[in-house]
């Protein structure tokens, strides 16, 4: 099974979520009125501050509150007086805020990462005018993390899939990809049953006003990354007037069809390796791989024939590739992406499974993942509508190789994920926000996972959108460089968009 299709989560790095409860000390009721169909939102928070200062290493966090709650949910819109899920909630705010706005929900992408760890993440990396005029609000969506998380398939299975890398040109590799696609797939259905199809973006956006209602504000100001700029999209579709300001980095295109946007994801990882290799070339340490395109393909067939020792593990064809789009994600990692590619070649695969260990958020000393596999297959299988057949894979896959030769094959074999999942009754929603304030849409030039030209899209099929560029590497842009985090603290603050502008790539 193939895992680097869907649009994946930001950057930003994000520590092990620390053990939190959720007892009662402060209860926040809703400020706008709900629907009245549904409960009113209500969220208890209790102090968490000690789990989280001592789990995050920015001395800022000695200066901030936190504060952790659960938040009722219908598990579905359709019957508001049904059966519930649990939101988890983190809010951090300064003590020493002295001009509050309002809250800042962030969700950071994948689908599947969690808003809890990034709000964790943002706190050594938000500047100190953003807590001064906001409490900053991470979330885990429905199914995710500390949010009941859907778990389809032990941490074994996982490490089988990761390592997977099925050739879809032939018949054999097709049966291949869509036997282990099958087996996941029913093992969710066979665990939550009609339940599986509320994990998906329309719903979790509706859950993103019930927490915009608990956490007091008369309107919502939100910052998402990725899969994140989506789920932005999909809110501000459904509750256009509720917004304040919206930040949505690194855009996935609205109207493309899923084959195209699957087309130009890998393309996208191509043009983001060149990047990589022109810079190799540059440092004496790396230009010892020789050329990286020709090495890394070579490396992974060589895995694929006989993994390659990794301490007690060995890594093969996939779990190489994974380790290579790891690295893209982020500049400062293309060091290390030099040197694991030499390592490996060299017998030890050691560099290039820790990078694909922190893509897939598996623990390498426990072995245990992170539920953002399952999550990602059950909320993009949700909003998906793509009918997959056989012919369908064997077409893509003759023509996405040629042309993408080292991710090409992953594209086609993941077409494979949703092939026999259930049909979803809640389709993913336009993008169109009538009526909404500008929502400010950012793109980066050489974004590996959301290619820059979705930015423009989105940002027209808001009605309100306006770009702003980062002529920089890696995917999403804020809070990277000055340029881009004086723009976006700006509008956050004003409510004033820039001019549609650009930034530099430092």
């Amino acid at each position: 099974m193939a895992l680097l299709a869907s649009a994946a989560c930001t950057s930003t790095k994000r520590p092990v979520t620390p053990a939190v409860t959720s007892s009662s000390a402060a209860s926040v009721s809703a400020s706008a009125s709900s629907s009245a169909s549904e409960p009113a939102a209500h969220l208890d928070f209790s102090d968490c501050s000690q789990q989280f200062r001592a789990a995050i290493t920015s001395a800022r966090a000695k200066s901030m509150q936190f504060s952790c709650g659960k938040l009722a949910v219908p598990l579905d819109y359709d019957e508001p007086g049904g059966d519930t899920a649990d939101i988890f909630v983190v809010r951090v705010r300064s003590t020493h805020q002295s001009q509050r706005i309002g809250s800042l929900l962030v969700n950071p992408g994948g689908p599947g990462g969690s808003g809890v760890n990034l709000a964790a993440g943002l706190v050594g990396a938000l500047s100190d005018t953003v807590f001064d005029h906001f409490d900053l609000v991470g979330f885990d969506p429905r199914g995710v993390g500390l949010s009941e998380p859907v778990q389809c398939i032990s941490d074994q299975q996982k490490d089988r899939l990761a390592a997977a890398n099925p050739d879809v040109r032939t018949a054999a590799g097709r049966a291949q990809a869509r036997t282990a696609s099958d087996a996941v797939v029913k093992a969710c259905v066979a665990k939550y049953g009609s339940a599986l199809g509320h994990f998906n973006t329309e719903e979790t956006a509706h859950d993103m006003e019930l927490i915009r209602q608990a956490v007091g504000d008369p309107k919502l100001n939100y910052l998402g990354f990725s899969y994140g700029t989506r789920l932005g999209a999909a809110y501000a579709h459904q509750f256009p007037t509720h917004i304040r300001t919206a930040v949505l980095d690194g855009a996935v295109d609205p109207v493309a069809d899923e084959l195209t946007v699957d087309e130009r994801q890998a393309k996208a990882f191509e043009d983001a390796f060149d990047q990589f290799a022109a810079d190799c070339a540059t440092r004496p340490a790396c230009a010892a791989l020789g050329n990286p395109r020709a090495a890394v393909l070579s490396l992974m067939n060589a895995a694929d024939r006989a993994p390659i020792p990794a301490g007690n593990r060995k890594a093969t064809g996939g779990i190489v590739l994974i380790g290579v789009a790891s690295a893209l994600y982020d500049q400062s990692q293309w060091n290390d992406l030099g040197q694991a590619l030499i390592a490996a070649r060299d017998g030890d695969a050691t560099k290039i499974m820790a990078l694909s260990d922190q893509y897939l958020e598996r623990d390498p000393e426990t072995g245990h993942y992170s539920n953002i596999m399952d999550a990602n297959l059950a909320v993009n299988c949700n909003d998906s509508t793509l009918q997959i057949t056989d012919q369908l894979v064997a077409t893509m896959a003759a023509r996405w190789i040629p042309k993408y030769p080292i991710f090409g094959r992953n594209a086609a074999a993941s077409l494979y994920s949703c092939h026999s999942w259930p049909r979803s009754e809640h389709p993913l929603p336009p993008a169109s926000a009538p009526g909404a304030p500008p929502i400010l849409v950012i793109g980066t030039v050489h974004d590996p996972a959301t290619p820059f030209a979705a930015t423009g899209v989105l940002a027209k099929a808001l009605g309100s959108g306006v770009v702003l560029t980062w002529n920089g590497e890696g995917h999403t842009a804020y809070p990277k460089t000055k340029c881009i985090t004086s723009k976006v603290d700006s509008y956050l603050v004003t409510a004033r968009p820039p001019a549609a502008d650009s930034c530099p790539a430092s």
